[in-house]
């Protein structure tokens, strides 16, 4: 069993300044998801219990979306990751919040391998860019950008190929079953 947990005490005048960023996940207004290190997040609808899409090779269904204050997703892929991550903000006290993500999956087949190995890695480090544009959203100065560790930066050279081929056919796959998307997923 996998449990990863990242937070970030973010200093905000209010929840929901911080539970925005949250509710425009994916959308053309995101300022949370760092799309410009990452591959983007996407999905065939507006952000709402069962919009289905993901990032790069990464897939999930939203299970679980409270406006402002939570959202949960299941994998779907790749295969062998059975579990949910998501993210969750609760004020700590009045200018303080907690923004926290949470990972809980059983691995089976070769995810016993790919996650400590690979996927391990780029996700903690794509998790602390999403928590340091929150932060930074907050924050009265705009953040430094955080250099990646040098295994993350070999890690994403390696998987830069692996991950466009398996998007394509996930992409693929999805369109076949869904034509109306594909304007959506180009957003």
């Amino acid at each position: 069993m996998v449990r990863n947990v990242h937070e970030r005490v973010i200093h905000a005048s209010s929840l929901s300044l911080v539970g925005g960023l949250i509710d425009k996940l994916a959308s053309r207004d995101d300022l949370l998801w760092p799309s410009d290190r990452w591959p983007p997040m996407r999905f065939d609808r507006p952000l709402g219990i069962g919009a289905r899409g993901g990032h790069g090779p990464i897939r999930y269904t939203v299970e679980d979306y409270e406006p402002g204050r939570s959202i949960h997703f299941r994998f779907t892929a790749p295969r062998g990751f059975d579990g949910t991550h998501g993210l969750d903000l609760e004020e700590i006290e009045p200018g303080k919040v907690r923004l926290r993500h949470t990972l809980v999956m059983r691995l089976r087949g070769a995810a016993r391998l790919s996650w400590p190995l690979m996927f391990r890695w780029l996700h903690d480090a794509l998790i602390e860019d999403a928590l340091d544009c929150a932060e930074g959203h907050a924050a009265p100065a705009p953040l430094k950008q955080r250099e990646f560790s040098l295994r993350v930066k070999m890690l994403r050279r390696l998987a830069r190929p692996a991950a466009r081929n398996a998007a394509s056919r996930t992409r693929e796959q999805f369109i076949r079953h869904q034509p109306n998307v594909e304007t959506d997923l180009k957003r």
